[in-house]
Formats: structure tokens, sequence, C-alpha cells
């Protein structure tokens, strides 16, 4: 990165809105990573894992861009993840910087048709 380059996302990255805006792509661009480093391992064209995909070079670029709201459906992702050697998995990983809430459970007592706080 150049000089001018990181003087621009310092300061960029100084204002909270674009700092959580930056933040909340993080994920996204991570994972779009992951997708172009197994690519380039495995050494293929978008145009050669379309073709082995069975849809067209357009598509996976899509797939593989952040500049799209492109959400493909865990189908595409597991015939990608095939077509290149891989496979795919999806799992819910818990958030430790975000704390859970929950609302109070309600209870309803069915002869008063009043609701009631469970503690």
């Amino acid at each position: 990165m150049t000089s001018t380059l990181k003087q621009f996302k310092a300061r960029a990255l100084a204002r909270p809105n674009v700092k959580k805006a930056y933040d909340d792509l993080a994920e996204e661009f991570a994972f779009i990573d992951e997708v172009l480093k197994a690519r380039a391992e495995a050494g293929l064209s978008q145009a050669e894992v379309a073709a082995r995909v069975g849809t067209t070079q357009s598509a996976i670029a899509r797939l593989e861009s952040a500049a799209t709201k492109h959400s493909p459906s865990i189908a595409t992702l597991r015939r990608y993840a095939k077509a290149l050697g891989y496979k795919l998995e999806v799992r819910l990983v818990k958030d430790e910087r975000r704390p859970t809430t929950r609302s109070k459970e309600r209870k309803v007592d069915a002869s008063s048709r009043h609701s009631t706080r469970v503690r």
C-alpha cells in the first residue's frame, strides 16, 4: 500500500461511520479472499470454474466480487467449492463481541388471558 493510500485509509477510518461500515464488511471480504485464494491454488480461471460448475464466467465473477450485492445459494457455493477440489462448510460461530439480549419470557395465564413475566 502506498503512503498516500495508507494516509487516506487512516483518515477515512478515523471517521466513526466509515470505520463501522468497514468493520461490518470484514467477514464478507475475508470470505471473498478465501474464495479467490482457493481458485488461485487450484490454478483455474473463472471460465474454467464456470465450465465445471455449469454456469457462465460472469456468474463466477459476481460470486467472487465484493462490488455487487450477490447472495449465492448454498448449493451454488457447494458446486463452486467442488469445482476447485474443496468442500463447503457453513458454521454459526458465536460472536463474543456482541452480548445476546433476551427479552423477558412471558407466560400467559389461560384463565385470565393476562400475560405475566416469568422471573
